[in-house]
């Protein structure tokens, strides 16, 4: 999956020449917003990175759940056919018993497999649901610098500054999920 593209690249240009101007805070602004875009693109990629690892485990969980199910067909209809011959009066093979339990066995495995791979599925689509809305803050915070330099008032700097803070909260979660498990 393509990871959300950051377009702050004009942004960066207005706030560079604004920089130039001379104002100290306004290069505060530039300063402060080249380092939330450097966030933005980490949480982008990290993002990113989630969700495909999400995915790719949910595929194998999948792929899983079709093996398990392909071997209980197999152990059910080699019970069928034990079932028909006891019916018959005939006795069930050694192998077809052994058959059985083999397929139980692996059955068994295959399901443990499975649930691990949800499990890992689960635990990587929320580490991409945490990094998300990091991306989300950095891109408006940095929008908020953008207007308090092509503006020159600085309390658009503040709520950017605040907005910033908001997604280093939602980017330590995300490290935290990612890091705890």
């Amino acid at each position: 999956m393509e990871a959300p593209e950051v377009p702050t690249e004009h942004l960066h240009e207005e706030m560079e020449h604004q920089a130039h101007s001379g104002s100290r805070w306004i290069m505060g602004v530039a300063l402060s917003s080249a380092l939330l875009a450097g966030l933005a693109a980490v949480s982008s990629y990290q993002a990113g990175h989630h969700e495909s690892e999400a995915m790719l485990a949910q595929l194998d969980a999948s792929d899983q759940w079709s093996f398990f199910q392909s071997k209980s067909i197999k152990e059910s209809q080699l019970k069928s056919k034990m079932d028909i011959l006891e019916a018959l009066g005939k006795p069930a093979s050694e192998d077809d018993k052994k058959k059985v339990e083999k397929y139980a066995a692996e059955k068994e495995e295959i399901q443990k497999h499975a649930e691990e791979k949800q499990k890992e599925s689960a635990f990587e689509l929320k580490a991409h649901q945490l990094f998300a809305p990091s991306v989300t803050m950095f891109q408006i915070a940095i929008a908020m610098g953008a207007i308090a330099a092509l503006t020159k008032k600085k309390p658009f700097w503040f709520v950017s500054l605040g907005i910033g803070v908001v997604g280093l909260f939602f980017f330590g979660q995300a490290f935290l999920h990612t890091h705890a498990g």
